[in-house]
């Protein structure tokens, strides 16, 4: 999710968590796998959630399955034992329901505010996910880098999934060598669809296949996500219009981060949600299935919170089809 608070529509500050989590709540009910939350800072644009890892934790009190993860920590602007702390102590709290997702950010200010320098913010964010893998995985640990310096640590507390391995890791971005370096590691990915040309899409998903067969890891067993704006409704026009304003709210938001990227779409499109799902490629080789059909007809409809750009509201029902504004 990303927590772009709109007063006028959400209430007080406070409010507005609640609606959060109420959507984690349904998110959980609804039986999907995981709910996630963005990190930003100092503009309306995501900025009322600075620390997905206190989300994750508060959510995990609301929530019992659902996995809880950071969409991203923007390990360039914090120091990586911090985080290591923080993020621990979310998944311990969660039960070991934590997914860590990692990248540099996409936000000028961040740097400005924080008097960091952008041109290292790679070197930062590549030591920093170093750091914080020793912090999880070693009882006691050592590093000589060119921006931290530690001697014989011991982190506590250490997260719960550090026993099978540590939370799994995901890397956000869309670069050859932001995805490449993921790879590398072994690491999932996440990427946007909105914001580029799906030719910078390719390059960077194929940067991160390369990646994992240079490192030695099995493709098999690991995952790239695609965000895409979504909102369903059974009328095919209201589908449309809903999504079409709540995409308006979120490009005049996401305006204070810099202009919008050359190529990027910016139409609202409807179609419908009953696709022929044998046509559909599979890049993984195994074929397309669709979701099970619900048993017992439900309709649920999210908090109005669920207005808000970045969130999907969900209707399931035996009858009419639903339709997708994408």
């Amino acid at each position: 999710m990303l927590a772009t608070y709109f007063p006028e529509r959400n209430g007080s500050p406070d409010d507005f968590y609640r609606q959060i989590f109420d959507q984690v709540q349904l998110a959980e009910e609804l039986g999907l796998y995981a709910f996630w939350f963005t990190e930003h800072h100092f503009i309306q644009y995501g900025g009322s959630v600075p620390n997905p890892a206190t989300m994750i934790a508060a959510a995990a009190t609301r929530s019992s399955r659902i996995r809880l993860g950071s969409c991203i920590s923007i390990l360039p602007l914090h120091h990586p034992l911090q985080v290591a702390e923080d993020y621990a102590m979310a998944d311990l709290i969660s039960g070991g329901r934590l997914e860590f997702g990692m990248g540099l950010g996409n936000t000028q200010k961040d740097y400005d505010v924080l008097q960091l320098d952008r041109s290292e913010s790679r070197a930062r964010y590549q030591e920093a996910a170093e750091v914080i893998v020793k912090a999880w995985s070693q009882d006691r640990f050592s590093h000589e880098g060119q921006f931290w310096q530690m001697r014989d640590v011991q982190l506590h507390p250490r997260p719960l999934q550090s026993a099978s391995g540590g939370p799994p890791i995901w890397v956000a971005g869309t670069s050859e060598a932001s995805l490449h370096w993921a790879g590398l590691h072994g690491y999932d990915v996440m990427t946007v669809a909105h914001p580029h040309p799906p030719e910078k899409q390719r390059a960077g998903v194929a940067a991160w296949k390369r990646g994992l067969a240079e490192g030695g890891h099995d493709r098999g067993q690991r995952h790239c996500q695609l965000h895409i704006r979504m909102f369903v409704d059974e009328n095919r026009e209201r589908a449309r219009e809903t999504a079409k304003a709540a995409i308006l709210r979120y490009d005049t938001a996401s305006a204070e981060r810099g202009p919008r990227l050359p190529g990027a779409p910016s139409e609202v499109r409807a179609c419908r949600a009953r696709p022929s799902w044998p046509s559909i490629p599979s890049t993984t080789g195994r074929p397309w299935r669709p979701p099970a059909a619900t048993s017992t007809a439900r309709r649920t409809t999210a908090s109005k919170a669920s207005a808000a750009p970045g969130s999907i509201t969900t209707s399931t029902n035996s009858a009419p089809p639903l339709t997708l504004a994408v």
